[in-house]
């Protein structure tokens, strides 16, 4: 079958829907206040992240794993993953008895590569290479080749759709009102293809909304120029969703079940993991979460409306959440950073604190440019507000007091560079 005429069959995801037994449970579809509460809407989130391996990313890898014949399952197969999709390959490894070679980009978070090998036990070896899955992938498929072994793809391999498409078959199980919008996470594009298809046959008055990350648009990019193009650059941030290429499968599919595709920022995913902790404690990976961020972007259709949201995973390493406070504080508008010229005179650095600063302003960061001249060299100065527009009375009070000043968030490349 070639990849522009492959289409989910809905039989083929019943019957993944009784492999997938095995490893996973149906994962509770629940209703969140404080979602429901912001929004005047009924928001659903099918909770993925309470999977064993704390992702969805376990039905696709052993509906796969488990079509293979005992001659190519004593071969052994190879996996490239970000993360989650190892885990689900490593554990699918260890209850099937079959070794697995899993490479993993070296960006990936520690944690995830320990749950890796907790999973896979003795049957997994893990190979850091790279610094993005698609660098990962290109080692492990000429792995794959060189050595016979089956390549399992995390996203663009019919029997990975068909596994993920078992979600859209239990939502609706669940569900008994009609769903109004259905929103889902992209990485590659398995989990839209499955579950869209499925609901394109059973729910087809649903509006299905896809959702990727501003650093990594590579579904949109395929669909707007009807092509499986590859993004040149991409932001590593959402580990889960950072593809630079989708699958040859998969945006096919998308594309005939997908009603549109929402890009949401970084800085607003990190601002709904936070939310989510503070509020619900539930902990989030920033792939996880895409669904909910993008309904910010959908605030102004979702009044009265049922709405799903998968939960898509829960590997956040524990690391990342100073860089996750960060982003969202600078997203909101709340963290800012300046290059401050203090004026040629006694006391400026003190001036500055007590006149230039705001109640309940907090300098965060503090670093001299230079080692000398201190009180009167330029120092990289981080502010964060309470409100966002105490970014106006900050900048105009260090006006007032001859404070030179240069702003550094909208300056990207410097802002990185010092920040």
């Amino acid at each position: 079958m070639s990849n522009k005429n492959y289409y989910p069959l809905m039989a083929d995801i019943v019957k993944a829907s009784r492999v997938v037994q095995e490893v996973a449970h149906t994962a509770p579809l629940l209703k969140n206040m404080n979602l429901s509460a912001k929004y005047q809407s009924n928001i659903h989130l099918k909770r993925e992240d309470l999977q064993l391996v704390r992702s969805y990313k376990i039905r696709g890898a052993f509906n796969k794993i488990s079509s293979l014949t005992k001659e190519n399952l004593a071969k052994g197969i190879v996996c490239a993953s970000a993360g989650n999709h190892a885990q689900g390959v490593a554990y699918s490894c260890q209850k099937l008895k079959c070794f697995g070679s899993i490479y993993m980009p070296e960006t990936t978070p520690r944690q995830k590569i320990k749950q890796v090998k907790m999973f896979g036990g003795e049957f997994v070896e893990v190979f850091l290479t790279g610094d993005t899955f698609d660098d990962a992938s290109s080692k492990a498929i000429a792995d794959a080749k060189e050595s016979g072994k089956t390549f399992i793809h995390p996203f663009d391999d019919p029997k990975t759709i068909e596994g993920q498409g078992t979600i859209g078959l239990e939502i609706l199980q669940q569900y008994s009102e009609p769903i109004d919008y259905l929103v889902l996470p992209i990485g590659g594009g398995g989990l839209a293809s499955g579950v869209g298809a499925w609901f394109k046959e059973f729910s087809p008055n649903t509006k299905i909304i896809g959702v990727e990350p501003e650093g990594a648009p590579s579904m949109k990019l395929a669909l707007d120029n009807k092509c499986n193009l590859a993004l040149e650059n991409i932001d590593r941030f959402v580990d889960g969703a950072a593809v630079q290429k989708v699958g040859d499968y998969t945006w096919k599919v998308c594309e005939k079940v997908l009603d549109d595709i929402l890009v949401v920022p970084e800085g607003l995913i990190c601002s709904t993991i936070l939310r989510l902790y503070n509020e619900d404690a539930i902990v989030a990976e920033p792939a996880g979460v895409m669904s909910i961020a993008a309904l910010e972007l959908m605030s102004d259709k979702l009044e009265g409306k049922n709405v799903v949201c998968v939960l898509s995973g829960s590997n956040n390493d524990i690391t990342r959440m100073e860089e996750i406070k960060e982003r969202s504080l600078l997203y909101e508008g709340l963290k800012h950073y300046f290059i401050v010229r203090f004026p040629q005179r006694s006391g400026a650095l003190k001036e500055f604190v007590t006149d230039v600063l705001d109640t309940g302003d907090d300098i965060t960061h503090f670093e001299y440019y230079k080692k000398s001249s201190r009180e009167k060299g330029p120092a990289v100065i981080g502010i964060e507000v309470q409100k966002s527009e105490g970014l106006k009375r900050l900048k105009e009070r260090m006006k007032d007091r001859n404070f030179i000043f240069e702003y550094l968030n909208d300056k990207t490349d410097l802002f990185q560079f010092i920040v």
